[in-house]
């Protein structure tokens, strides 16, 4: 499969066929290294939504009745070819996030992951049985597929969220619509025709390109039957309650603000690398990201030092260029406003030890440099909200005691790491944290396929968790049977009361 890089009109991929729909309305699709026009997306109308979803309905009934080793088939199958185009993939992301291509090859690595959970499907869909609960009657459950499930996904990690959904929902026997981020789309697509050349019948999974005007749509659409999402705080409660409001399962993952805090026993090299990744990667445009470093005791000055020295050494280029460490971020509007938090944190009196807005950054893209602030507080606009950017901030505290506290008193809640070579302390932190996913010595907790990723708060909303287990119930539901048969049913006891167990 070629990537055509000279493409300027991006479709939806609805039904296994290309289509721009009825919409007249476009996006522009940036390349963030050069500030040039990359493609044209086309935006999707609610009749192109509706189509989409129409489409995922018609193909239902078919695949939910696939035999199990069928859709194991397809999944393999889609396993191997993902794998085999990694690096096609990898620049198409790069070409259009902005990320440096081993950040993107990583991002597919870990979608990857779930893909290979997902070909366990046999194992993750039994069901259980119990022989005579009563007497003569035996019970057993088994978990059915809800219909036609929908994704809404952010502009960060185009193939990875993404791939902690649909792999989980198409296993599971339903049909998926997904409605990417516009602002980098053709990884989507380029997964659509991977699935399809995977035996994937059309319709299964579909494509559907669209703004704020796509998303009400799915969300209301009355044959949808779960959403899942990923993107803001504010963003995600308005679709979980929009979406609930209509009957639908939904689970939507918000926004973050993650703490790493470093004990005055933790490695400092080793650390300090650790912080470097976890800030700076992929221009800070993680929702998993360390932004606020919390410093117990006398480690701040020396760590600080080293961070500060390892971030103004960071190379900040062209994603597509192997020898750049960290890349653009993914529109002019999204670098406008993280140089103006870091004036706004410059002006509030925090210590830019490094201001990425004066490092010697490409011209032409979308470049931030690496920023680091020293001595925060609490109430500065860079500590209380989600910039999403390559900016880190340093808060200094006393104790461990003063670095929890710190972190439960905040609403997002998706992930926090400790650094320490003590375990008495890991342990205290693993257990009076309030987030759910936790490091240790680990700067970005993401947990493997077969775990469940997501957070608490502000940074949750629904009842379920994203991938492993629990994605495998998100998509499906519970049907419990209790069977009996008598051998001489004219026999067999007439009573008024309340059956029980006999």
């Amino acid at each position: 499969m070629s990537i055509d890089t000279s493409l300027r009109t991006i479709e939806h991929l609805i039904g296994g066929e290309a289509t721009a729909g009825d919409s007249t309305r476009t996006s522009v699709v940036w390349d963030p290294a050069t500030g040039e026009e990359h493609a044209q997306v086309v935006l999707a109308d609610p009749r192109d939504v509706d189509r989409a979803v129409k489409a995922a309905q018609q193909a239902f009934p078919e695949w939910s009745e696939a035999s199990l080793a069928r859709r194991s088939k397809v999944m393999f199958a889609f396993r191997e070819l993902l794998d085999s185009h990694i690096d096609e993939l990898a620049r198409l992301i790069a070409s259009e996030h902005g990320k440096v291509v081993e950040d993107a090859k990583g991002e597919i690595s870990r979608g990857l992951e779930v893909v290979e959970f997902a070909c366990g499907l046999p194992q993750m869909l039994k069901g259980d049985y119990s022989e005579q609960v009563s007497g003569g009657v035996d019970a057993h459950s088994f978990r059915q597929p809800l219909g036609v499930c929908v994704g809404i996904t952010p502009f960060n990690f185009p193939a990875m969220v993404p791939m902690w959904m649909h792999p989980m929902a198409i296993a599971a026997g339903n049909s998926f619509v997904l409605k990417p981020s516009e602002r980098d789309p053709s990884a989507s697509n380029f997964v659509a025709e991977l699935y399809r050349e995977a035996g994937l019948p059309d319709g299964v999974f579909n494509v559907a390109h669209g703004d704020k005007v796509a998303v009400d749509a799915l969300l209301d659409h009355p044959d949808v039957a779960a959403v899942s999402f990923v993107g803001s705080t504010p963003i995600a409660r308005y679709v979980h309650e929009r979406a609930s409001a209509t009957g639908k399962r939904v689970q939507a993952l918000g926004g973050a603000k993650n703490h790493a805090v470093v004990m005055p026993d933790a490695d400092l090299e080793y650390t300090a690398d650790q912080l470097i990744a976890a800030g700076f990667g992929s221009a800070g445009q993680r929702c998993m990201a360390i932004s606020v470093v919390v410093t117990v005791g006398e480690v701040a000055d020396p760590l600080m030092e080293r961070v500060a020295a390892k971030a103004r050494e960071i190379k900040v280029g062209p994603g597509l260029d192997p020898s750049s460490e960290m890349g653009p971020v993914v529109t002019a509007q999204a670098r406008d406003r993280i140089e103006d938090y870091i004036g706004q944190g410059v002006n509030a009196g925090a210590d830019a030890r490094v201001d990425g807005r004066e490092l010697d950054v490409p011209t032409g893209g979308f470049f931030v440099g690496p920023t680091l602030f020293d001595r925060v507080t609490t109430d500065m606009s860079i500590y209380t909200d989600e910039i999403f950017g390559p900016v880190l901030c340093a808060i200094r505290v006393d104790s461990l005691d003063e670095a929890i506290a710190l972190i439960n008193r905040g609403s997002f809640a998706n992930g926090a790491a400790i650094f320490t070579s003590s375990g008495q302390a890991a342990r205290r932190f693993e257990r009076e944290v309030q987030v759910g996913m936790i490091g240790v010595n680990v700067p970005i907790p993401v947990p493997m396929a077969y775990y469940s990723f997501g957070g608490w708060k502000d940074s949750l909303f629904g009842d379920h968790h994203i991938h492993g287990a629990e994605g495998f119930r998100f998509y499906t539901r519970a049907k419990a049977v209790t069977t009996r048969w008598p051998e001489d049913p004219a026999a067999a006891s007439r009573t008024l009361h309340f059956p029980t167990s006999r």
